[in-house]
């Protein structure tokens, strides 16, 4: 059974954050160099302490579709407080579950302590289950034409 450590590595460890006291418009220029749908948002006293999820959804629903200046609103006013999150140890079909039930894209992984340790988008969960099935492909070819 693969989890998420699988992923994470094949894809590392590398999370992004920004603090609540960030403007929306300093996140965005983030995300966007980054090519990113997510930062999680961290304690400035303690940057492995998540405090929140900031996403592409909420800027879309909290500052765009409120029509209020990403320059002028900081981070922690329109985040997400209320994150899911998921462990080293899950397994990805439960991830993939959770995602699914909870419609959410992105899930900052924490350890055993609470510390973030890695992020998962969705991306990564359906890459993850085309190179299972990739190879899975490959090895049925394999043994049907005998090359196993």
């Amino acid at each position: 059974m693969a989890l998420v450590q699988d992923i994470l590595t094949v894809k590392g460890s590398k999370v992004y954050t920004i603090t609540p006291d960030a403007t929306v418009y300093e996140a965005v220029a983030r995300m966007n160099q980054h090519k990113l749908g997510a930062l999680v948002v961290v304690s400035r006293e303690d940057p492995q302490e998540p405090i929140g999820i900031f996403t592409e959804r909420d800027v879309m629903r909290r500052v765009v579709g409120q029509l209020r200046y990403a320059d002028l609103v900081v981070v922690g006013e329109v985040m997400t407080r209320d994150m899911v999150t998921c462990n080293p140890s899950m397994p990805i079909d439960e991830v993939a579950q959770v995602m699914l039930e909870q419609r959410i894209r992105h899930l900052p992984v924490l350890n055993e302590n609470n510390v973030l340790c890695g992020m998962l988008s969705i991306g990564d969960v359906n890459a993850w289950h085309v190179s299972r099935a990739n190879a899975t492909i490959t090895e049925l070819n394999d043994y049907i034409l005998g090359r196993t």
